[in-house]
């Protein structure tokens, strides 16, 4: 019988309230009290599209991998560090909705009202998001060490897949740090300087962790050799870049009832993503100040909104943003050949696909 996505993301799902349980009994052990830093993390890891897990299958099987054992454990350590990265992007970017729900950092300060504690809520909140997210982030490391243990991986990929998994984190949060500094630094002088600024924190942020390392562990994992995992990596992250553009795009155009999140809050928080660039680059000065003057803006209202999705429109931007998004597509595409020569299976390369068109043509 075919082993499908939908069983492998179930597998995980029990996998990772299973691993969660087990640390929620570790924590309470120290104290009942410390429990909500886990109850946050269980809310953020259960369900879902799993898409990181389902890439971590996809390479995993690529390299020959048992479809129904063995990148489970690998999921569970991708959604965890998945978990912390939003924990602690949506306190940086104070956001105050994750997938329609309260952001955890809200959580925390919704629980500090609701007992009473003296002191600010805020603060109270900030700093119990944080705290969950490093245990997130320490969990995901303690996760993916059981991957290697368990299946014996760590014999069969050498060190490719740990210095990966260890380069992942150097990444997100470099280019989390670079998206903070993009946010209040000077303005890049020229287009191109700023569509390459916008990219760099767009890659090493997101779309590495997104999509490429994911895929390239599950590969090293199950012993593919480093031209295989080269391979998968070249096709993957086009994928995870274009990703990204959609996501920065719904940011501004997309339906907050299907998003999850309020629609400007990227405009709010003064992101200088590549969208913004073509807009403040493309557009006539008095229109570019009207635009620049919006970034950073926590106030900004519905109306505003509007008018920059007029002027986003207006100057080509957002156009340009889609025929970026198509030619990473292409560029994905055109890499699945080397894949094919390598001798993945068609099956495989027919689930890196459908992942592929869900992710760029993706409504939230």
């Amino acid at each position: 019988m075919t082993f499908s996505r939908d069983a492998f993301i179930d597998q995980v799902n029990r996998r990772c309230a299973a691993f969660l349980e087990e640390r929620r009994a570790e924590v309470s052990a120290i104290s009942p009290d410390g429990a909500p830093l886990v109850d946050a993390l269980s809310e953020l890891t259960r369900g879902g599209k799993k898409l990181r897990p389902v890439l971590g299958w996809i390479g995993w099987r690529g390299a020959g991998g048992d479809p129904a054992a063995g990148a489970e454990e690998l999921g569970v350590a991708l959604e965890l560090f998945q978990a912390a990265a939003l924990v602690h992007d949506d306190v940086i970017d104070r956001s105050s909705t994750r997938r329609g729900q309260p952001s955890s950092h809200i959580r925390f300060e919704e629980l500090h009202r609701s007992e009473e504690f003296s002191g600010d809520a805020a603060h109270f909140g900030t700093s119990g998001a944080i705290l969950s997210g490093d245990l997130a982030l320490a969990w995901a490391g303690e996760a993916y060490a059981q991957a290697e243990l368990a299946y014996g991986a760590a014999a069969r990929s050498g060190n490719t897949a740990r210095e990966t998994f260890q380069r992942m984190h150097t990444s997100v949060i470099t280019g989390q740090y670079l998206d903070v500094l993009a946010e209040v630094g000077h303005p890049a002088p020229t287009e191109e300087e700023a569509v390459a600024r916008a990219r760099g924190v767009l890659r090493y942020k997101a779309a590495k962790y997104s999509t490429e390392y994911p895929v390239v562990l599950g590969c090293a994992l199950a012993g593919g050799s480093q031209d295989l995992t080269d391979a998968f990596a070249a096709a993957a992250l086009p994928v995870g870049e274009a990703f990204q553009l959609r996501d920065d795009i719904l940011g501004i155009f997309g339906d907050p009832e299907t998003t999850g999140k309020p629609v400007g809050d990227d405009l709010r928080e003064g992101k200088r993503t590549e969208l913004i660039a073509y807009g403040l680059f493309r557009s006539p000065a008095e229109e570019s100040a009207e635009l620049t003057a919006m970034l950073g803006d926590p106030n900004l209202t519905e109306a505003q909104v509007d008018r920059a999705r007029e002027i986003l429109v207006s100057s080509g931007a957002l156009d340009e943003v889609e025929r970026s998004i198509e030619a990473l597509t292409e560029q994905s595409r055109s890499a699945e050949e080397a894949l094919r020569a390598a001798g993945v299976a068609e099956d495989v390369l027919e689930e890196f696909a459908q992942v592929r068109e869900r992710l760029v043509h993706r409504r939230r």
